[in-house]
């Protein structure tokens, strides 16, 4: 069995993520390589729901500690529902987003912490980290 990778692609809105994403999966697609898209929060049932919270502009008041909450819990029922099992099948999952941008937003952003937002977000994955990150960066 070989061996799934992992790769996500980070970068502000805007930056190109999707259309990179795009491009990297017709051409490993091409390879013959089998490939898992996915996006963060978003990629099952309940982190739909969980994005859809996040957006909504009713919860624009939202403290940093429920939002990062909220992330996390999308993010560890991406990794069982979706990244794992295909890592484990050996395909290639490219994720639109993961925990850098959690790093980022609540940690930094708004205050909580970078190493706080790194040992959640290692607890949530149970360790996953991704292969391979793509930081996508515009000037504005």
């Amino acid at each position: 069995m070989m061996k799934g990778l992992f790769i996500t692609f980070e970068g502000s809105d805007g930056s190109g993520k999707t259309t990179q994403i795009e491009l990297l999966t017709a051409y490993l697609k091409e390879m013959g390589r089998e490939v898992v898209t996915t996006i963060e929060p978003g990629g099952t049932e309940l982190g739909k729901k969980i994005r859809h919270i996040l957006l909504d502009k009713e919860n624009m008041g939202m403290s940093p500690r429920a939002e990062t909450l909220l992330f996390q819990a999308s993010r560890a029922e991406l990794v069982l529902k979706v990244i794992y099992p295909a890592l484990k099948a050996g395909h290639i999952v490219i994720c639109d987003r993961f925990f850098d941008s959690t790093i980022v937003y609540q940690g930094i952003a708004r205050g909580l912490g970078k190493e706080k937002i790194i040992d959640m977000s290692l607890w949530a994955t149970g360790g996953l980290e991704p292969d391979l990150t793509f930081l996508l960066s515009l000037d504005v």
